[in-house]
């Protein structure tokens, strides 16, 4: 979830937690994805932030984990590119208004209500043409058990994300079936949910200030 010191446990083993390649779903999208400034919420050990560095993006990977974040740091220099990292709790996280080409969370999984809150400030966070790229597990992994949370709370379906992310045009939407092969904790058949969503152009005639 988003406690730090939970996570700095989990990162703290040996190896990578969920691999050093990136996640399956961003790899399909990346072409569609501005090269511009992509915030990553929740990036923990860095492998998708790494991935977009590596395509030419500006990338802040933000993590309550200061122990995965420095381990992203330490895979971006082996890979040979640089991002930016910041410790932060995602729950107070501020995303700045019409700020971001792109933002990502990646099995980012959070309370329906801070999920919300977050989900607000990302719709407000993009720019004009602006994407925002989602996969998490749905409340059908819990049939699984192949990875992800073990309760309901933290699972989420896309006719949720479609109220949360009201102003975003969903260029990808679904619910699926898929094999998640990421790491030692993603490993097996999994429900999925994926959303790759557009901010739309603001199309507005400017305003007459005389």
């Amino acid at each position: 979830m988003y406690v730090g010191s939970e996570w700095d446990a989990r990162y703290g083993k040996s190896g990578y937690t969920y691999g050093t390649e990136p996640n399956g779903f961003l790899r399909s999208v990346i072409d569609a994805i501005p090269l511009g400034r992509i915030l990553s919420l929740g990036e923990g050990e860095g492998r998708n932030a790494v991935f977009l560095a590596e395509h030419g993006c500006d990338v802040l990977g933000v993590d309550a984990s200061s122990v995965g974040l420095s381990k992203a740091q330490s895979l971006a220099k082996e890979r040979g590119v640089h991002i930016r990292t910041e410790v932060r709790d995602i729950r107070e996280y501020p995303i700045a208004p019409t700020c971001w080409d792109g933002i990502l969370s990646i099995f980012c999984h959070l309370p329906a209500n801070v999920r919300h809150t977050v989900h607000q400030r990302v719709v407000s966070g993009l720019k004009p043409g602006g994407v925002f790229v989602l996969e998490a597990y749905t409340p059908r992994q819990l049939e699984y058990g192949t990875g992800g949370p073990p309760v309901r709370e933290l699972l989420v379906t896309l006719d949720e994300l479609r109220g949360e992310l009201e102003g975003l045009r969903f260029d990808i939407a679904r619910e699926i079936e898929r094999e998640v092969r990421e790491g030692r904790l993603h490993g097996g058949m999994g429900a999925v949910v994926q959303v790759f969503a557009v901010k739309p152009p603001d199309d507005r005639p400017p305003q007459n200030r005389s």
